[in-house]
């Protein structure tokens, strides 16, 4: 059993991940790859469970089911979705986790142990890195003698689940009240497939987007913004209305960002959503202790575009 730290202090840029790691058998002998999760996502670790076999699986990854305390778990052989041979030569461990409101779990070769790091430890991969990963990598952490990726769980789970129904558009009436106001966001998330998705959504509902790949860049648009709301004695809103921004991303993370905006006279009043998988009733006050205005999961992301544009509407109340 993994036991989460909730209590790591919110706004530190610190995170803990599980690292695990899968031995993949080559034609030239078997070689060790090494990976990490966000502890946050994870219940539990487990023995090889007896499988049920699932009908007319999405991918040949997926193994199966089990059951864990009356809920049907599918499992994925993580070295299968990677495109990778997994090596037989010891026991299984399995990796349960939950995350966007959804549990899953993950066959892997070993897990080695939890490392409390900052997110300033966690570099971004580069284009190529992630082009030949086809996107799967959201950060990279040097340890002595080791290379450890961190992989996009939700593009995976979301890649093995097609069929989930597509996200309530906002209404017309929404939409040309945010047309009228030209709102201007800023979007922050180290996944590409979740910046793509949310940037899409808030682009539908009439939003001008600005995305970028993690806190770090959020955090120089935004002093940029506020350099040139001063220098032309314009107000910041001719710059950026509201900032959306994952939690978990290299560098620095949503926690810190939103932290970072709060504590910032000339950018406190700039709402911030927090939008992200790990966000549930256990986490939800981290985002709160950072002065977060809202938060949603991306399980939920039909609530995005009508919790912004509530905060909107109470910004421009405000100032009346």
């Amino acid at each position: 059993m993994v036991e989460n730290n909730i209590l790591l202090e919110s706004g530190t840029n610190e995170v803990e991940i599980v690292e695990f790691y899968l031995d993949e058998a080559r034609a030239s002998g078997q070689y060790r790859g090494y990976y990490g999760i966000n502890v946050a996502k994870v219940l539990e670790i487990l023995q090889m469970p007896e499988l049920t076999d699932m009908p007319e699986v999405s991918h040949p990854a997926v193994l199966g089911a089990f059951n864990l305390r009356h809920e049907i778990i599918p499992l994925v052989d993580l070295a299968g979705w990677l495109g990778k041979i997994r090596a037989k030569n010891e026991p299984p461990k399995i990796i349960v986790t939950e995350f966007n409101r959804t549990k899953s779990a993950f066959l892997v070769s070993g897990v080695t142990r939890i490392h409390r790091i900052s997110w300033n430890q966690v570099e971004a991969p580069t284009g190529y890195v992630s082009s030949l990963s086809v996107n799967s990598i959201t950060g990279v952490v040097k340890f002595s003698g080791r290379i450890v990726f961190i992989l996009d769980m939700e593009k995976i789970c979301m890649a093995l689940n097609p069929d989930a129904p597509p996200v309530q558009e906002a209404s017309e009436q929404v939409r040309q009240d945010i047309l009228s106001r030209h709102v201007k966001a800023l979007v922050a998330d180290d996944s590409v497939m979740a910046r793509k998705m949310i940037s899409g959504i808030l682009e539908k509902a009439g939003f001008t987007v600005h995305p970028v790949e993690n806190g770090e860049l959020a955090w120089r648009y935004l002093s940029n913004a506020r350099r040139m709301a001063a220098e032309h004695h314009r107000p910041l809103t001719d710059f950026v209305d509201i900032v959306v921004t994952d939690i978990e991303m290299p560098v620095m993370d949503g926690h810190t960002l939103t932290r970072s905006i709060k504590e910032e006279p000339e950018l406190r009043n700039l709402p911030v959503v927090l939008c992200s998988s790990i966000i549930t009733e256990t986490l939800h006050h981290k985002g709160v202790a950072v002065g977060a205005d809202d938060q949603v999961s991306k399980a939920e992301l039909g609530d995005l575009v009508p919790k912004i544009h509530s905060l909107l509407k109470r910004a421009a109340t405000a100032k009346t």
